[in-house]
């Protein structure tokens, strides 16, 4: 009996090594699939060192928030701190550690950690004037953008570079990725008579550029002509969305928790301008849609049979419990939305089918929201005209978006930094 069971014992370790050894034969042709690690992109903050030529001797500001870090998960105040001057700080929406709900005031205090005193640009005001300035000679801006035209970071580094222009500072960029890609556009661009601080400037909805190039671009196009300076990452494709990066994810606001909420929110975010909830309120922002009255049983039907591209449609009940939102505490029916196949998933064409869908299954119960502060609908704010308020047909508005975002990536083409 001791004899069979040596002789069993012999015989799995001797099947243990061939298997081994078959398992190490295998390695080298499933490389890719196995041993292959996400490519490392350096952002413009981790290439700090090879352009310190910049801020030799000069009194630095810089625009940024809780998403100004390192690859390292190290603070550009802190690199900065250490390696340059920096003597002030300048908070966009949301504030400097993002703390602050979306669209409300931020004010101006000094940081406790570095005893920076921080400046707000969002509030009464969103430009840098002249007094904020007078003691800097280099104004920085290293912030996450989510690659979509209404997000407010752009147009705080849009403002401050005019400043930089006007009180004669160089403007610094520290690029970094565009979460959803670089090779897709999508989208209306606004047009005259409709700007705002979500879309001061004609650029689609989903505009294809890292910040570091849109502030390229708008110097140029928009004729600011500041003293522009890009720190540009290293190791960024165009085809990248953020997973690829293999760099750490940090929350660009309240509501934008994941890449994924990035990638809606160039679609979704536009149902801000309906009494259509997007979610906000709830852990799926701009991934679940809904209303009371919504039938969710028939809105996925409707939106399955659109065959959309890269996205399915999932029958879901949610209440927002957030505070000051749509429908807070109400139980609404709806949809989430899975993406399904993210290169050919489009947001904008989604977002804008969900809003025709949605109000034509309505039952006269959808409609538009009148902004507080514009002259116009908040629809029109978000869309860049008048046209979806007006009831122009979906496929109509679709192949003008279309049109106009092809015009808009060939002009943007010039100001790439990456291929």
């Amino acid at each position: 009996m001791k004899v069979k069971q040596v002789i069993s014992v012999s015989v799995f370790i001797m099947l243990l090594a061939v298997a081994a050894i078959g398992s190490a034969a295998l390695v080298p042709k499933q490389q890719a699939e196995v041993l292959a690690k996400p490519v490392r992109v350096r952002l413009g903050i981790d290439n700090l060192d090879r352009h310190l030529a910049v801020f030799q001797g000069k009194r630095v500001g810089l625009i940024t928030n809780q998403t100004g870090m390192t690859s390292e998960f190290e603070s550009t105040i802190d690199v900065l701190k250490a390696k340059t001057q920096l003597v002030a700080l300048f908070s966009p929406e949301h504030g400097i550690r993002g703390h602050v709900p979306a669209g409300a005031v931020v004010g101006s205090y000094t940081d406790e950690s570095t005893g920076t005193p921080v400046y707000s640009l969002y509030g009464q005001t969103k430009k840098p004037t002249a007094a904020m300035l007078a003691g800097i000679d280099v104004l920085a801006f290293d912030m996450q953008d989510i690659g979509a035209r209404f997000y407010t970071y752009m147009y705080t580094m849009a403002y401050a570079m005019q400043s930089a222009k006007e009180n004669g500072k160089t403007f610094v960029v520290f690029d970094r990725p565009n979460p959803v890609g670089g090779l897709v556009v999508e989208g209306n661009v606004i047009q005259p008579g409709f700007e705002s601080f979500i879309g001061m400037y004609p650029i689609p909805a989903r505009h294809g550029l890292t910040i570091g190039e849109l502030a390229r671009l708008m110097n140029q196009e928009y004729n600011i002509n500041c003293d522009l300076v890009v720190i540009p990452m290293t190791g960024w494709q165009r085809s990248m969305y953020f997973a690829d990066t293999g760099l750490p994810w940090v929350m660009t606001s309240p509501n934008i928790p994941t890449p994924d909420t990035a990638l809606l929110y160039s679609g979704t975010g536009i149902l801000g301008g309906t009494n259509i909830s997007e979610g906000i309120g709830t852990t799926r922002p701009f991934e679940l849609v809904g209303a009371p009255w919504i039938n969710a049983a028939e809105l996925v039907g409707h939106m399955n049979a659109a065959g959309l591209p890269g996205v399915m449609f999932r029958p879901v009940y949610f209440t927002p419990r957030q505070p000051d939102v749509k429908y807070q505490g109400q139980l609404c029916g709806g949809v989430q939305i899975h993406v399904t196949d993210t290169p050919a998933f489009r947001p904008v064409r989604t977002g804008l089918t969900l809003l025709y869908v949605i109000s034509e299954m309505s039952g006269g119960k959808f409609s538009f929201n009148q902004s507080a502060t514009a002259a116009t609908a908040t629809i029109d704010i978000y869309t860049g005209d008048s046209n979806v308020r007006w009831g122009a047909p979906l496929a109509e508005i679709l192949q003008q978006w279309d049109e106009a975002a092809g015009r808009f990536k060939e002009l943007s083409r010039q100001y790439y930094l990456y291929q």
